[in-house]
């Protein structure tokens, strides 16, 4: 990190590291890791960027609680963040209360495809609604006891891909502003405008949650920025009729909701993870953002791709990581000269990691990991990032 010039790193907290039980007894051993490696950030100029919630909930929440189905657990999670803050928050000064809600509602307790693997039409929305819940408590926390002294900023990074219309056609553009309410509008929505969109009021009754007065006045502009993960982007078209199996669980969420079907164009390029590489989607989401909640401050928490990288001699050739920066990167400084607020930029991610259910077998990192050894080779991804660092912008 030192020898690129980086001047931020993300990490997550592991829930489960400083709080066992996700509650009670702090684990001491736990809190010196995260000394350590916040020290050795700042000893080298870096500023940590830390997410408190990264989808791993400590076991005992699940199978005694119920996890994110338990009102309760807002509570309990803010309980946690004081924690952190009250350990970490005199050098932390940047927070993120929650990595991508919509995949720990949807991907958890909708389509079964992470933790705690469950299937229903009606969790994801009690899920989401909990953990929107305990983001607003601990936000209210921080602001009330810790920011006055320590005088960080908080806020929560949703993730979202581009919803391009598949025609003109005044039901197509419909669906796919239909398609990002429910993704990304129901994360953001009760943050900047108090409430769910009205749309997904409309079509899911009582199987979406009410919010009290005093959650929606907690929940009222409580992000410091508008954290954003965007990885790619879907043509969204009105479903006329019955949804074909493929698309009742898409990665829209569930989609018989929203009556939206998606496809790609053959045209697009892929990533490894089978993702439409459409840069301008990029823009277009950000310029969406911009109109929709009143020009925030937008942080892109990530930006990124996996491709199969080979070593040869020692080296990581990754021409593809490095196009696909270039171009979205690209994108991203037009939607600024179109007025957007962006004011930050993470690729995703700096080391090969382990993508939960795909486990090791998807490389994202700007440094290659041999998963056997833990030896860590920069690939060509990293030497052009650092020279982006050093320009603070693209060249050529």
């Amino acid at each position: 990190m030192k020898a690129m010039n980086l001047p931020a790193y993300r990490f997550s907290i592991a829930w489960p590291r400083i709080l066992p039980a996700g509650c009670g007894r702090v684990n001491q051993a736990g809190i010196d890791f995260y000394n350590r490696l916040i020290d050795a950030l700042i000893d080298n100029d870096i500023a940590p960027w830390v997410t408190l919630y990264h989808w791993d909930l400590p076991a005992a929440l699940q199978f005694e609680k119920d996890g994110w189905l338990n009102p309760e657990i807002a509570s309990v999670f803010a309980d946690y963040a004081a924690v952190c803050f009250e350990h970490f928050g005199d050098r932390v000064k940047n927070w993120i209360t929650l990595n991508e809600p919509w995949v720990a509602a949807m991907l958890g307790y909708g389509q079964g495809v992470f933790a705690p693997g469950r299937t229903s039409l009606k969790e994801p929305y009690v899920a989401g609604h909990h953990l929107l819940r305990a983001h607003g408590a601990a936000v209210d926390i921080y602001r009330t006891i810790f920011q006055p002294g320590q005088k960080g900023q908080i806020g929560i990074s949703n993730n979202c891909d581009w919803r391009e219309p598949v025609s003109l056609d005044r039901m197509d553009v419909e669906a796919a502003q239909r398609a990002l309410l429910f993704f990304l509008g129901w994360f953001a929505d009760p943050i900047y405008h108090g409430d769910y969109p009205e749309v997904m009021r409309q079509r899911l009754g009582n199987r979406l949650p009410e919010f009290t007065d005093t959650e929606k006045d907690m929940l009222k502009n409580s992000s410091d920025f508008f954290g954003l993960n965007h990885y790619t982007t879907m043509l969204a078209g009105h479903a006329d009729g019955p949804i074909p199996n493929s698309y009742v669980f898409a990665n829209g969420g569930i989609s018989e909701d929203q009556d939206v079907t998606l496809s790609r164009d053959d045209s697009w390029d892929q990533t490894e993870m089978q993702w439409n590489i459409v840069p301008w989607g990029c823009r277009r989401l950000l310029e969406w953002i911009h109109a929709r909640y009143n020009e925030p401050r937008i942080i892109l928490t990530e930006n990124g791709c996996a491709f199969a990288d080979q070593v040869e001699n020692e080296c990581i050739n990754d021409k593809d990581r490095i196009n696909f920066l270039k171009a979205y990167i690209s994108e991203c400084h037009a939607a600024i000269q179109n007025g957007v607020n962006l004011a930050g930029y993470f690729v995703w991610s700096f080391m090969d990691n382990f993508e939960w259910a795909l486990g090791f077998s998807k490389r994202f990192g700007i440094h290659y990991v041999d998963f056997e050894t833990q030896k860590r080779i920069p690939k060509a991804s990293a030497g052009w990032f650092a020279e982006v660092i050093r320009n603070n912008g693209l060249s050529g």
